[in-house]
């Protein structure tokens, strides 16, 4: 069995994977999830992985590859680097495999990515950083509102009436929010309008891309936020796109997963050709 690992660092988080490939069957050994949070992404990266290796009683040198991918190309123990687009498109399609795209949204951006059944990319489009359709913007507002992030889904499937905010930038978003609450709009209403005003700007994305039909898997950070989710599908049926939206528990190790995928891809194929896999 041929190990790999798979490092991705964003913004936010570190997530690490570990897995056993034979040819084209891939068995997930161990992972996981670090809130940066202020600390050492590089530190924190290593540290979780040695937490895997210890936990599967695996020897370092028994792992053929570490893949990273996010801004982990900086890992001094890592073998190679693949682009993030492509790691959340190869990651996506292990954890569903009958879907046309994936959006990834992180904590600084939203990417819709068209993809074939391999995993290919085939067209994307991305947010730009200061758009309010990011995960640091909704980060930004649950701590201004008094909300826990991971109390943020439930309370905007409360909503009544919703109040949309500012899709262009995120500093006009908050001011919104600022005048929102200053005139007693409830916090489940206000963020519901943050999640509406996302998945408008989302759903362009995937428009963008010129998908039309299909199936579409959320990765990244927001993909577990259930009221960003409920949002998306409401807009798919308000845009009349007929696009089912859905997420895996195992969203956010997407980039991840598709790094140690790929890494065992890259080492079969330099193994073919009698080379060694070097760092790069």
């Amino acid at each position: 069995m041929l190990i790999t690992a798979g490092i991705d660092i964003g913004t936010g988080a570190v997530k690490t994977v570990l897995f056993g490939n034979d040819g084209e069957a891939h068995e997930w050994l161990a992972r996981r999830v670090e809130r940066i949070r202020r600390r050492d992404s590089l530190a924190l990266a290593e540290s979780a992985y040695r937490e895997m290796l210890d936990e599967t009683g695996i020897e370092a040198d028994q792992v053929a590859y570490v893949a990273t991918t996010g801004e982990g190309e900086s890992v001094p123990f890592r073998t190679g680097h693949f682009y993030s687009m492509t790691t959340h498109a190869r990651g996506g399609v292990f954890l569903s495999e009958d879907i046309q795209a994936v959006l990834d949204v992180g904590a600084l951006h939203g990417r819709a990515i068209s993809i074939d059944g391999r995993g290919k990319v085939l067209s994307y489009k991305m947010t730009s950083q200061c758009a309010s359709g990011s995960g640091q913007f909704l980060e930004n507002i649950s701590r201004y509102l008094g909300v826990a992030v991971d109390e943020v889904g439930e309370l905007s499937k409360q909503a009544d009436e919703p109040e949309k905010v500012s899709g262009i930038c995120a500093v006009l978003a908050e001011t919104d929010v600022i005048n929102m609450v200053s005139r007693g709009v409830s916090t489940s209403n206000i963020l519901k309008g943050i999640h509406l005003s996302m998945a408008t700007r989302l759903v362009k994305l995937l428009k963008a891309t010129r998908l039309a039909e299909g199936r579409v898997l959320l990765t990244g950070g927001l993909a577990a936020d259930a009221g960003l989710l409920a949002a998306m599908q409401e807009e798919m049926v308000n845009q009349k796109i007929a696009v089912e939206v859905l997420r895996h528990e195992h969203s956010i190790y997407a980039g991840a997963i598709g790094a140690a995928l790929w890494g065992a891809f890259r080492h079969q194929k330099l193994a073919a050709l009698g080379q060694p896999p070097m760092a790069s």
